[in-house]
């Protein structure tokens, strides 16, 4: 954990603990029909295995959550229920065996609906996550802060929250997600100040892979790194298994987490004699399936290379149509250029075996 992480309060989501010491948890959310039980267990499964630690599933209708236990009995992870507005939906899902509910108590009724769905949240145990979008403000919010603010972000999070505790129920998240980074940024920063309760992380609507990632490494990697954030969903459009990469490689530049290998690769001058970008993208492929975490470097030369990269556990340097072998800044060995990518991988596969 980082040294200066906020501390909160701390609920379960399953066998996860969000909040308080625990490390950072990530999510994601299958875009698979809740009613396909094959077809959502086989994405909750590869997302698993990418390195996901809590899973939602959107709830739309009975149909959705009637069928939730046959996928939560053979869930690898926890799994949350997407609820919005139909409050039988939530109870439903709680009957069901849900680890968690995603519910804004001020979207589903009086406060009899909301009695009802916390005095079962209670029984079981299971925690609340009230999300707050820049796109579904109340128009009063709206008006009173000349439309949307961080500000107003906060006063519609607030809003929820209250109506929990007015039930006596703590077991509380808050996500408070906009597109807009610096909207986003400046909205956590002040819910950060006003309760204790656990954040979720995330930019909402970030996009396709290409310009999402980017505004999420900032927006999520900034607050992360000032000590703001409990669990964290990167939101692109496409394959949720992108997303827990993603969410992990954050997390794994900040020191918070190891995540499969790492690679250093330096940028090409006029010293470098070797396909440096082939080689580099060779290595990234054939790191993908790698799981345990191990330091490796690509560089360009050898002038610096074996020096600069010498905290790497294993690395090559370009010569003129050849290259050095090195473990922790120490030549192993000279092959031709057309053979470094193997060479490593063979030390690799030592390391790992090891």
């Amino acid at each position: 954990m980082m040294e200066n992480r906020r501390k909160t309060l701390q609920v379960h989501v399953g066998n996860i603990a969000i909040g308080g010491d625990a490390p950072v948890a990530v999510q994601s959310m299958t875009n698979t029909k809740t009613t396909d039980t094959a077809s959502t267990l086989a994405q909750i499964k590869a997302l698993a295995d990418a390195g996901c630690d809590i899973v939602r599933l959107a709830v739309p209708d009975m149909d959705a959550a009637k069928n939730l236990k046959n996928i939560i009995k053979n869930s690898p992870v926890p799994l949350v229920a997407d609820i919005h507005f139909d409050y039988r939906l939530a109870l439903e899902a709680i009957h069901q065996g849900i680890s968690a509910l995603r519910l804004n108590p001020g979207n589903i009724g009086g406060e009899e609906n909301v009695k009802a769905v916390v005095d079962e949240a209670k029984k079981v145990g299971i925690p609340i996550r009230i999300g707050v979008n820049a796109g579904s403000l109340d128009k009063k919010i709206l008006e009173k802060n000349g439309g949307v603010t961080a500000e107003g972000l906060v006063e519609s999070a607030m809003q929820h929250v209250r109506i929990l505790e007015k039930q006596d129920f703590h077991d509380i998240v808050i996500s408070l997600k906009a597109h807009d980074v610096p909207m986003t940024l400046k909205a956590y920063r002040l819910m950060s100040k006003t309760v204790d309760y656990p954040l979720h992380l995330g930019i909402t609507e970030a996009g396709t892979p290409h310009s999402g990632i980017i505004k999420s490494a900032v927006g999520i990697g900034a607050l992360l790194a000032e000590g703001i954030g409990d669990t964290i969903r990167i939101s692109l459009t496409g394959d949720p298994v992108i997303e827990v990469k993603i969410a992990n490689e954050i997390l794994k530049s900040l020191g918070m987490k190891e995540y499969g290998p790492t690679l250093i690769s330096c940028p090409t001058c006029g010293r470098t004699n070797i396909d440096l970008p082939a080689i580099a993208s060779e290595v990234e492929k054939r790191l993908d399936g790698i799981t345990k975490p191990i330091t490796v470097a690509v560089m360009g030369c050898v002038v610096n290379g074996p020096g600069e990269a010498r905290e790497a556990d294993v690395g090559i340097a370009g010569g003129k149509n050849e290259g050095l072998v090195f473990r922790k800044g120490e030549i192993i060995r000279k092959v031709p250029e057309s053979e470094l990518v193997n060479e490593l991988f063979k030390e690799i596969d030592d390391i790992l075996a090891e």
